[in-house]
């Protein structure tokens, strides 16, 4: 089975608007509390994750980010990620990569690698972007995850990510040279 994706799905007022962001509420607090390095630390609720998300939906509506969904079978939001651009007039060939998710009841069945694709193929169509850069928590599998799906170390810094007293974790810098498909 393969995840739908809808790249800048429209946020409006309504139920479908409500249903999508309930919908990555729900996926981003089921991540963090499964162990998901996603900017928090288990456990949360979604009034802690809240926060956050409405500043990717802020970033979103003023066009500085642009948001990737893979919904499942169901029409569950299954996976997510939020492409952002560079405001650096010397950055603008490239953009981040944020919040990467695919729900824990999805883990193992290759979601993860379509979202990495679907996420380039997206990048490939912004005007002018060349490469995809993220950084991610070391100590957690995640860079083995993206090296798997062609990115590259290209930065690390030692202990920069607190995840509790005495637990310092490196912030790996990664890069995905987009190319022709």
């Amino acid at each position: 089975m393969t995840l739908a994706f809808r790249f800048d799905p429209p946020f409006g007022p309504g139920q479908e608007g409500r249903a999508l962001r309930d919908g990555i509420l729900a996926l981003w607090t089921d991540v963090v509390n499964a162990g998901g390095a996603v900017g928090f630390v288990p456990p949360v609720a979604p009034d802690d994750v809240r926060p956050e998300l409405v500043k990717h939906l802020t970033a979103m509506a003023e066009g500085r980010t642009h948001l990737l969904v893979g919904y499942d079978g169901s029409g569950a939001v299954a996976a997510t990620a939020f492409l952002t651009l560079n405001t650096h007039r010397l950055m603008g060939h490239w953009l981040w990569l944020y919040t990467v998710m695919v729900h824990p009841r999805h883990q193992g069945k290759g979601y993860g690698r379509q979202l990495m694709a679907a996420a380039a193929d997206a990048a490939r169509g912004l005007d002018g972007i060349e490469a995809i850069r993220l950084t991610c928590r070391g100590g957690t599998g995640a860079d083995r995850f993206y090296a798997a799906c062609g990115y590259k170390e290209v930065g690390r810094v030692p202990g920069a990510i607190r995840v509790a007293p005495g637990d310092d974790r490196d912030d790996i810098v990664m890069l995905l040279p987009l190319g022709s498909a």
